[in-house]
């Protein structure tokens, strides 16, 4: 029986259905195709102590063939490849094997290739390194899922790529999660609900589920806290001439112009009772008509919701059409606030200071030790768009090659904590341009969420609102 354990796994495998065929029935079939020596030798190893059966293949050619070969239960493939790319390969292997499942690993951080890669039709996606644990946890997942799955079932890969999507910036497995969410909710036209606090990026995760399912049609974002009540009935659907005082030329809504692309409704939670209603006529029915108008006009676009408030609580209290919740909810992402993924603030923080400082045509080429420990330590209330504009302020500030403690300022630093020499850097304002720049400033810190700001503001909407327009306020395109 030691000669076995010299023959290749392949041959042990053929070996096994000869001398032992109840063996082979609950012996787990891995192959690997990557040219990373040391990480499948580890892998052959640790699982192969566990009685799975583990193959490995160093190029795509040899990987491809072994398939036919092997009949394996699971791939593990990496994206690069000595003689191929591992997304054409999973589209060989889709084509050919459509319920074979195949796990991505890699170890580059590529939000693309991450949602494309579960567009294609990725199990899942692993980033080096990994816990060769994780590779037995997949397995196990892969063989509950697809041990009742009929054939057939599977969602057929999609081969349009993504086109420049912007940037998810972090490693932490929340935020890779998150990419393999939007690559699987892109692969239809479903409802998906993106829920997180102000500023931890929930438009750019929208967008980021637009660039990968309609890639090059309209997106179109509406603020339903950022626009009166009465008035938002018309920026969505639109409305016919003569339809109230002051229409006088027919407009096209937001519905209308996304056409086959994306409508963008974030905080959703803002929307009074009378217009979630008919809201949920368009996501039942598909049709609208403008307002003043009675001709129907159709919905062809994908719709994507946004919000900070719990849409669960709401049903519960009245404040939310239950309805509409289970029309909103049927995919979900949940974004994590940044203080849950502290380790991810340095990266952004340099991201920032790169793109920030390009904008602004400064050339700040790090962060000091002790600032980047002071950005690391700081809960982020804000979050994203908090560090952000955090840093936007320190780039303005600097006068040195890299940003010192003296530089960093945080929402509600009081006089005494700010550094005599910044103060002294300080330019001076009139009281009317210290209050517009510090509207400003929590307008976005709160992504112009109208009622939140008041709140801090502690002023009415109505008078936020009446500020806005007198200042010229507008909100910056992302």
């Amino acid at each position: 029986m030691e000669a076995i354990f010299h023959l290749s796994l392949r041959r042990k495998d053929l070996f096994l259905q000869y001398v032992f065929p109840w063996e082979v029935q609950r012996m787990n079939k891995l192959l690997i195709i990557d040219d990373d020596v040391a990480l499948c030798r580890s892998i052959q190893l640790i699982m192969g102590g566990k009685g799975y059966c583990v193959e490995v293949c160093s190029s795509a050619e040899e990987g491809l063939a072994t398939i036919k070969e092997l009949c394996p239960d699971l791939v593990l493939l990496d994206l690069v490849l000595p003689d191929g790319d591992g997304l054409e390969v999973l589209d060989q292997i889709s084509s050919s094997n459509p319920n074979l499942p195949v796990v991505i690993i890699s170890g580059r951080q590529d939000m693309a290739a991450t949602i494309e890669a579960m567009r294609k039709g990725a199990h899942d996606y692993l980033r080096k390194p990994f816990d060769v644990n994780d590779v037995e946890l997949v397995l196990e997942k892969v063989k509950r899922e697809f041990s009742r799955s009929p054939e057939g079932e599977q969602t057929a890969p999609i081969e349009t790529r993504i086109t420049q999507p912007d940037e998810i910036i972090g490693n932490d497995p929340k935020v890779l999660e998150i990419l393999k969410q939007v690559g699987r909710f892109s692969r239809s036209q479903v409802n998906v609900l993106i829920h997180g606090e102000s500023g931890t990026g929930k438009e750019l995760v929208a967008r980021a589920i637009h660039g990968a399912s309609a890639p090059g049609k309209p997106f179109v974002a509406i603020n339903c806290s950022a626009i009166v009540s009465t008035l938002l009935e018309s920026e969505l659907f639109g409305h016919e001439k003569g339809a109230f005082t002051g229409a006088d030329r027919q407009k096209p809504g937001k519905l209308e112009q996304a056409q086959n692309g994306t409508v963008f409704f974030d905080e959703i939670g803002d929307m009074d009772l009378d217009l979630q209603a008919k809201i949920l006529r368009v996501l039942q029915e598909k049709q609208y008509e403008r307002v003043g108008g009675n001709q129907p006009l159709y919905f062809k676009g994908r719709a994507v919701f946004a919000t900070h408030r719990n849409l669960a609580e709401m049903v519960k209290e009245g404040t939310f059409r239950e309805d509409l919740y289970y029309r909103v909810v049927v995919g979900e992402i949940l974004i994590p606030p940044l203080r849950e993924r502290q380790a991810d603030i340095p990266l952004l923080a340099h991201h920032f200071l790169n793109r920030i400082g390009q904008n602004m045509n400064r050339t700040i080429e790090c962060f000091s030790d002790q600032a980047l420990q002071l950005l690391s330590q700081h809960p982020w209330p804000g979050n994203v768009r908090e560090l952000q504009n955090v840093i936007t302020r320190a780039i303005a500030l600097s006068e040195s090659p890299q940003i010192l403690p003296e530089h960093i300022h945080f929402l509600g630093d009081s006089a005494s904590e700010t550094p005599s020499s910044v103060i002294q850097k300080r330019p001076l304002h009139s009281l009317a341009e210290e209050e517009k720049g510090y509207i400003q400033y929590v307008l976005e810190t709160k992504d112009w969420n109208i009622s939140q700001t008041a709140r801090i503001l502690d002023i009415s909407p109505t008078t936020l609102r009446k500020k806005i327009n007198d200042y010229n306020l507008t909100r910056p395109s992302k």
